[in-house]
């Protein structure tokens, strides 16, 4: 296999999703899902037959959420699917270049290495804001930009103004690529509105998140109509299943966006008791301000809460081993009984005050 296998393939690391990962309990809080299950349901029976390239009703639901045009938008398999399109349309294996922000989602980094790009890489300063000087310093011949906005572990939206001073120093030839699979949380926020403004402006969407639709995976690209026709090349033939569209299609009906408004302020009431009774424990040396369905928290020991919340039956997210979040854990919204049974279960630790 390793004589069959190209070299950068042999030597990648895939991404290390909650599910590969593989743990088991019974709270999940580890995957930035929502606590909730959808009540859609799929009726048809056409499975028969191949499903549109593009589904022109879920377009126009879509197009009216979000509200662009439906030639501004491709639907894709999750967000992920267009992080991967736009690297495989624009980028030239070992030639073109990609940046990005760590800490921020890992699928930047693994996409661009199962694709041979090259990669430019600008740490966020330690207010978790960007890096403006070394990113003016290094921008030259880069491809993409992507940014996680807001950001993925670190919960936070950059700067408004900064993202701008990043559009409009960079040439047309350079794509500015926003994900805002969390912008619901916070949906103005969004940088859709710039989309008429810069041409080589890109922004991710998902149904993920906020609309609690993990399983579903579909996702949306928005842009200029010259960069969806050029992402269309390079799509599958058939990327989204009938199915998908369909339940797709029903998520964005009124009475469902309404259900989908609500959760999104019990989320936010459940994320703001979450962090005022972390805050009570020693053990906890910071909760990161969040504008999204997660907080991140910095532990004085998080290896040995990690595996207290594992022994309990509590699954969260580690995020030590990334620049500049030692000692911290991703801990997912979820139902009010989930978020107070973490405190009752933090409240078990016998060594909270001896691990500083």
């Amino acid at each position: 296999m390793k004589r069959l296998t190209p070299h950068h393939i042999y030597t990648l690391q895939p991404y290390q999703s909650a599910r590969r990962i593989g743990l088991t309990g019974r709270i999940y809080l580890n995957a930035n899902e929502s606590p909730w299950s959808s009540t859609i349901k799929y009726q048809h029976t056409n499975l028969n037959r191949y499903p549109e390239f593009q589904s022109s009703v879920l377009l126009n639901k879509y197009a009216q959420y979000s509200n662009t045009s439906i030639n501004n938008l491709l639907i894709t398999r999750g967000a992920d699917e267009g992080i991967e399109l736009l690297i495989r349309a624009f980028c030239v294996p070992k030639n073109d270049k990609i940046m990005f922000f760590p800490p921020t989602y890992d699928m930047y980094a693994v996409i661009a290495n199962i694709y041979n790009i090259k990669k430019k890489i600008i740490p966020i300063l330690s207010n978790f804001q960007l890096d403006l000087i070394n990113i003016k310093k290094y921008i030259n011949n880069v491809k993409l930009i992507y940014i996680c906005n807001p950001n993925n572990p670190t919960g936070n939206f950059f700067l408004k103004k900064d993202i701008i001073s990043i559009l409009d120093m960079i040439p047309q030839t350079t794509l500015l690529i926003i994900d805002e699979a969390y912008v619901d949380f916070s949906i103005k926020n969004s940088f859709v509105p710039q989309l008429n403004k810069y041409s080589n402006l890109v922004v991710l969407r998902t149904l993920s998140k906020a609309f609690g639709l993990s399983a579903l995976r579909c996702g949306f690209v928005l842009s200029n109509s010259n960069i969806i026709n050029v992402l269309k090349k390079v799509s599958a033939p058939y990327p989204i299943a009938t199915p998908v569209s369909d339940l797709a299609i029903k998520s964005l009906q009124l009475e469902n966006i309404k259900c989908v408004q609500k959760n999104i302020l019990q989320i936010t009431s459940n994320k703001d008791l979450l962090v005022k009774e972390l805050q009570s424990f020693s053990c906890v040396d910071h909760v990161f301000p969040s504008k999204t369905n997660f907080i991140l928290v910095k532990f004085f020991r998080s290896d040995v809460i990690f595996q207290h919340f594992l022994l309990h039956g509590i699954i969260v997210r580690d995020q030590s081993c990334k620049i500049g979040l030692s000692n911290c854990v991703r801990i997912s919204i979820g139902t009010i009984n989930e978020c107070q049974d973490l405190i009752k279960v933090l409240r078990m630790f016998k060594g909270k005050k001896d691990i500083r």
